[in-house]
């Protein structure tokens, strides 16, 4: 038990480390945000099959992003190979995202940051900030719960090093045996922060470990150069030609609300609105990713809108009181009629019976 808790830190820290290296701002932030940027997921139930592909999310609207280097959002320095798109939904169970960007493809088996990489991040505590992940200013030998509290940030990352693509990885059972966000398999782990110093597996922290915690998320990646779908092994790495042209699928899930106790789940709620960003990492050149290589789709927070079924309804018909209901019920009301009719009919029609001679009985 100590030694898997050991080993699982240490993969995370091995997995970190270039992302807190990439924090190291060489001078002042600056940051041009559009505080109208949004993402919408919307109510649409029985519709997306976790695995990679993003065929199921053809009908679903995406919202479009530059991506600039986090430490430094200038324009000329944005990712060369095209925009982000971003697209979300939820069933009211579960929350669903795609992230779709083009990239020559690049794989090299058990080297994350030879791989393209993404995450997500979301704002738990009130006071924190997009820049310096949560922005609490303290230092990893003293930031804790009581002295960071309201910087806490939610973070799924997913390095694909070790993960085949189209399969799916995240919460499992052995690694939520141990009551941590790990994922051993394919490194989808769930993370939480208060800055780029100080960030943990949840239920792992300067304070001890906390059995009760657990990997939430779920999910997949592809690449549209990928000519197998039906399914692919790891004897099959690379699965594809290096530096062939086409485009990285990120598919995600996790449930709206989570059991956590500890403050170290984002709680999404139906009809509310949550703060987020998303990161792609990508080798560029072939060269291991590092600050220049971790890009953004925006220099602070970017609102998520989930929305609630009756909206949706409401929205797909605005302004007509005529549906299916109202239809059968006239129709149900013009057959009553009709029937009342015959019925009264029947009853007021005067009955003549022929009269019978007894002797003909």
């Amino acid at each position: 038990m100590r030694r898997a808790l050991l080993l699982a830190f240490l993969v995370l820290g091995s997995g970190l480390t270039t992302l807190v290296s990439s924090h190291q701002e060489s001078g002042e932030w600056s940051c041009e945000s559009n505080s109208e940027i949004r993402v919408q997921a919307d109510f649409r139930p029985g519709v997306i099959t976790l695995d990679g592909h993003a065929d199921d999310w053809k009908d679903i609207d995406g919202f479009e992003f530059s991506l600039r280097p986090a430490l430094d959002p200038d324009e000329d320095h944005e990712y060369t190979d095209g925009k982000m798109t971003v697209k979300a939904l939820h069933d009211g169970n579960d929350v669903f995202f795609l992230l779709q960007v083009d990239g020559d493809y690049a794989y090299s088996k058990g080297d994350n940051s030879k791989c393209p990489s993404a995450a997500l991040m979301f704002q738990i505590g009130d006071d924190a900030t997009y820049h310096n992940m949560g922005g609490c200013k303290e230092q990893k030998g003293s930031c804790t719960n009581k002295t960071c509290k309201g910087h806490e940030v939610d973070i799924m990352h997913f390095s694909i090093g070790n993960a085949i693509p189209g399969r799916l990885y995240g919460g499992n059972p052995v690694d939520n045996r141990e009551g941590n966000g790990g994922d051993r398999f394919g490194h989808l782990v769930d993370v939480y922060a208060w800055n780029p110093h100080c960030r943990y597996l949840d239920g792992m922290g300067p304070s001890g470990n906390d059995s009760s915690a657990q990997n939430d998320w779920k999910g997949a990646w592809w690449h549209s150069s990928f000519t197998v779908h039906s399914g692919f092994v790891v004897e099959d790495s690379p699965y594809s030609e290096g530096g062939q042209k086409g485009t990285y699928y990120f598919e995600f899930s996790r449930p709206l609300r989570t059991m956590d106790r500890l403050r170290q789940d984002v709680q999404f709620t139906i009809g509310g609105s949550s703060k987020m960003s998303v990161a792609f990492w990508y080798p560029v050149g072939g060269n291991p990713w590092d600050g220049s290589g971790h890009y953004t789709i925006n220099c602070d927070w970017v609102s998520l809108d989930i929305t609630s079924g009756g909206s949706l309804l409401t929205k797909s018909a605005p302004s007509s009181s005529w549906d299916a209901s109202s239809a059968f019920a006239l129709l149900f009301s013009v057959a009553a009629l009709c029937v009342a009719i015959f019925v009264a009919y029947q009853v007021s029609r005067p009955k003549s019976i022929p009269f019978t001679p007894m002797e003909n009985l």
